[in-house]
């Protein structure tokens, strides 16, 4: 059943095997789906997709096997629920309601079938077939005083329009990290908040009885790390010329992560293109916001995590030259890559995010890409995208 949608799903980038559709295919048996094309929708794409990144895929995929197929409406189930419901008396007139008493639920039924044998298309504006508009009894948009409306809401919330909506678009992995894609890009930074960190100091109180027993009684201690997160982070990030369209996004996601994670510390700092002497508490990057690199070094221990942000684009003479700076009050006594090198072996843990695709990091022809090579021989390099966020959490995590 719908084995050519399992392709497509396949083809779109779907990543879904065949324990999860077959899992469906019993879904569908016990009727979860309610024989609903909307029903069909929701319950494929919860057991089919593991993750939000996937969702615009699925759309994709659901609107192109199922584009221009309708739910039928299943008008004599839609009748009978209708008459089930007590006629809410707010609504109904005396004189309507008087017509209503008359009413017989198996001669509805018989009528209603009899009427569906014999009318063989859509109808509009009549007085006798079931369709829209008109004074026909069955249908709606029409006016009976006495008519049973069937249909008319499902119509505007069809699953095939829904897909083609794609509301998940922001959703995608392989896209520079956009608002709506924060609470994804979070779930993946939670993962630096592991027990994996810290020495054992907290005594493991159920270990402890369990060893001891299996010690023929004789007490034997057994210790875990604390539950409180000891993660510690410091966040770098490029602020100004290329960097304008980025930075305010930036700062909003790790903004979230601090709020959301939890980390025993996170802390911010500023610089333009390259860090030299000084570091800055401001992304204007100016001398009033100024620290010392060294004093910076000084103060955060080795274990911190460091990430930077940045898309390593500026003039080789930035990173190669005394006095390369481009700001006119910067007057770097040593080369932007000698800073660079302390950064990196002062940390154990550190990445590079950049929100220029990697497709262009190499081309030599992009503006950038010279100096974007010099920077990756010391930092590990991945895109600011959910991709390379995953991947620059597992490198994070690594031990050295």
């Amino acid at each position: 059943m719908f084995v050519n949608f399992f392709y497509e799903l396949k083809r779109t980038g779907v990543p879904v095997s065949l324990t999860e559709w077959m899992t469906l295919m019993e879904a569908l048996s016990k009727g979860l789906a309610f024989s609903s094309l909307s029903g069909f929708y929701h319950v494929a794409r919860a057991v089919l997709v593991k993750s939000e990144t996937h969702f615009d895929s699925y759309d994709l995929a659901f609107q192109n096997y199922f584009k221009g197929i309708e739910t039928p409406v299943d008008v004599v189930e839609q009748a009978l629920e209708w008459l089930k419901n007590e006629i809410p008396p707010l609504m109904i007139s005396p004189e309507e309601r008087k017509m209503f008493q008359d009413w017989d639920l198996e001669k509805l039924r018989r009528e209603l079938e009899e009427r569906l044998k014999t009318q063989d298309g859509e109808h509009h504006g009549g007085s006798n077939w079931i369709g829209t508009g008109g004074r026909s009894r069955f249908g709606y948009g029409g006016y009976n005083q006495a008519g049973v409306r069937l249909g008319g809401h499902s119509v505007n919330h069809s699953a095939v329009k829904v897909a083609a909506e794609r509301r998940y678009r922001g959703y995608r992995s392989d896209e520079t990290l956009g608002v709506r894609q924060f609470e994804v890009a979070l779930r993946k930074l939670r993962q630096l908040t592991s027990r994996n960190e810290g020495i054992k100091d907290e005594l493991d109180l159920d270990g402890t009885v369990d060893a001891t027993c299996k010690n023929a009684g004789r007490l034997e201690l057994v210790w875990d790390r604390s539950r409180k997160n000891n993660m510690k982070v410091v966040l770098m990030m490029d602020s100004g010329g290329s960097m304008d369209p980025y930075i305010d996004l930036c700062s909003q996601l790790f903004s979230a992560v601090n709020r959301s994670t939890h980390f025993k510390d996170l802390k911010y700092y500023f610089f333009h293109n390259c860090f030299y002497q000084d570091i800055y508490l401001h992304p204007s990057c100016t001398s009033r916001h100024a620290i010392k690199t060294y004093d910076l070094l000084r103060n955060l221990d080795p274990e911190y995590r460091l990430i930077i942000v940045g898309d390593g684009s500026m003039a080789p003479s930035e990173l190669t030259m005394v006095d390369g700076a481009i700001d006119w009050e910067i007057l770097n006594d040593e080369p932007g890559l000698v800073w660079m090198e302390r950064v990196v072996k002062h940390f154990k843990h550190a990445v590079w995010l950049n929100p220029i695709p990697s497709q262009w990091w190499d081309v030599h022809r992009y503006y950038g890409a010279y100096t974007i090579a010099m920077i990756r021989k010391l930092f590990p390099m991945f895109e600011l995208t959910l991709d390379g966020l995953e991947l620059a959490v597992k490198r994070l995590k690594a031990k050295f």
